[in-house]
């Protein structure tokens, strides 16, 4: 492989990781309670620990915060249930 291609591909994930951070920055201060609320109540060792998932996976976390889109499965609808039951 000719040095410029690897340079090409290193300078690329640099970018990425660069955004990324960048993003999680913004992300954990700010977003992560619009996707999900009950991450206002818990430890802020947990921003911490979701930042390296973060950082890797900001487009995604980019795009569900600009629709508002929520995942919905099944874990989901069982939470809702719960919660429901509990308020009950």
């Amino acid at each position: 492989m000719p040095l410029e291609i690897a340079q090409l591909v290193v300078g690329a994930f640099e970018g990425y990781a660069l955004a990324g951070v960048g993003f999680a920055l913004m992300f954990l201060t700010r977003g992560v309670t619009r996707l999900d609320p009950r991450v206002a109540g818990a430890p802020k060792t947990l921003r911490l620990l979701i930042l390296p998932g973060v950082v890797a996976l900001w487009p995604l976390f980019a795009w569900r915060w600009i629709t508002g889109a929520i995942e919905d499965n099944p874990h989901r609808a069982t939470a809702r249930e719960s919660r429901g039951a509990l308020a009950r």
